[in-house]
């Protein structure tokens, strides 16, 4: 058995499977299992391990050579493969209960697999490629055959593919830069080249503002799945770019620019959250600021910002899918979840306001949520280095409480007297309510994780140190 074969061309062939398939509880039972059972898999069987006795031997390959590119999967890579899929699981259970799973189940599971082949390929300057795949094919997800594209899934179409000439462009000229190390004009290009691509790929400061519009056009069950995903891996594989080129993550120039630019994402992010009157839009500049605290732990260039960096995974994704669920139930009761029209909600979907309510609040780090512990960390690390930008950092997270506020009180307050009660299907009450508790057990024990997340830092040897 080989691990590419299992954990990447399997799911893929599985994705297109499934499209074959038209009811939804089928499609539900066949890929929520596929994955759950592919992220037990990836945590109780090891990578290029010999497992057994003298009689019987079996060994999982970690490598696998197709058309002359490897994909190659490490034995530190398990605990990453078990926390995507068993997160990508949790996301199509809960595509069900929106009548969603046609939709994101088929083609979130190719993506998914694309991604991770993203991460595992060599060379990986061919990462790039199966992004650019990954999002073509979240297009038709995201946009029916019979409606017209929107500005917003335009724009997050032509952002995301202007990245990858950038990327490649930058890959060619770091392979001229192995062989002229001391090349200062290459430097400054190829640095150059890769920043703006990445830029692009993470929709970094100024490049974010498809997301708002994309949270208004689209379910946000299939855009917070995809923002999610996209950029988590996508920040994997620009780690590997710094691991591999020592004057990259020696840079205090691209140290001090990752920080401003992760500072930028955070800081109007919460601003935008601060004065936000659709909670779509609310949720996608949450997004955008979390996206933002991973930059500001890279930055740091240490041996604790990378561990921040993993400590971030489970609670952005377990945040984003409650989030995303309590979202899309409040907004099949209303014609847009703008405030005028959402207002009182809580009175009828007491669960899906408290699920949006308690989501936004662990974005903004507040006190005993899952994002609270990590939140604290990268405050107290950013603090060693300047007061001044934790001060910034501060103010973000700010205007994410200040949004989460005003959302409790619009979904609270309502002019009439009316009754309580609650019209969330029994799945969506049962989802929502465990996901809430997930976030809070995670932020009374943020270690209940840590099983996973301790070893992720090898991925990365070079890193931080």
């Amino acid at each position: 058995m080989n691990a590419p074969i299992l954990w990447i061309f399997l799911p893929l062939a599985l994705g297109g499977f499934l499209l074959l398939f038209r009811h939804e509880r089928v499609l539900t039972i066949l890929g929520g299992t596929s994955v759950l059972v592919l992220s037990l898999l990836a945590m109780l069987i090891p990578i290029d391990v010999a497992l057994g006795s003298d009689a019987f031997s079996f060994k999982l390959a970690g490598s696998l050579n197709v058309l002359g590119r490897s994909f190659v999967l490490e034995t530190a890579d398990g605990p990453l493969l078990a926390i995507l899929y068993g997160l990508a699981a949790m996301w199509f259970f809960g595509a069900e209960s929106l009548g969603l799973a046609r939709r994101l189940i088929p083609l979130g599971l190719a993506i998914l697999s694309l991604l991770v082949a993203a991460i595992a390929v060599r060379p990986f300057l061919f990462a790039a490629v199966f992004i650019e795949i990954a999002v073509l094919l979240s297009v038709p997800m995201l946009l029916p055959p019979s409606q017209r594209p929107g500005r917003g899934i335009l724009r997050y179409l032509i952002f995301q593919t202007l990245a990858v000439p950038f990327i490649l462009l930058a890959g060619w000229l770091l392979t001229g830069l192995e062989t002229s190390p001391g090349d200062v004009t290459l430097t400054i290009q190829s640095t150059a080249m890769l920043a703006l691509g990445f830029a692009f790929l993470l929709a970094v400061f100024p490049f974010y503002t498809w997301i708002p519009m994309l949270m208004e056009e689209s379910p946000p069950y299939l855009v917070g799945f995809l923002l999610w995903l996209l950029p988590q891996t996508t920040a994997l594989f620009a780690m590997g770019f710094l691991d591999r080129y020592p004057f990259l993550r020696l840079s205090t120039e691209l140290l001090d620019a990752l920080r401003a630019a992760g500072l930028l994402m955070v800081i109007s992010a919460g601003l935008w959250a601060m004065f936000q009157r659709h909670l779509g839009r609310l949720m996608g500049y949450a997004a955008v600021a979390e996206t933002g605290f991973l930059l500001i732990a890279l930055s740091l260039g240490t041996a604790n910002g990378i561990q921040l960096v993993f400590l971030q995974i489970i609670p952005r994704g377990l945040g984003l899918a409650v989030w995303a669920l309590s979202l899309s139930t409040i907004q099949s009761h209303t014609d847009t979840p703008r405030f005028s029209n959402v207002q009182g909600m809580a009175r009828i979907l007491p669960f899906a306001s408290a699920g949006v309510v308690f989501a936004n609040l662990s974005v903004a780090g507040f006190p005993l949520l899952a994002g609270f512990p990590v939140r604290m960390a990268l405050l107290e690390s950013l603090a060693r280095q300047s007061l001044g930008l934790t001060l910034w950092l501060a103010l973000g997270l700010l205007g994410l409480t200040v949004g989460a506020v005003r959302t409790l009180a619009v979904t609270t307050l309502s002019e009439a007297e009316a009754g309580w009660s609650s019209r969330e299907t029994r799945t969506q009450f049962v989802l929502i309510a465990l996901g809430v508790l997930a976030l809070i057990v995670l932020g009374f024990f943020p270690q209940a994780s840590q099983f996973l997340l301790k070893n992720l830092p090898a991925l990365f040897e070079n890193l931080g140190q």
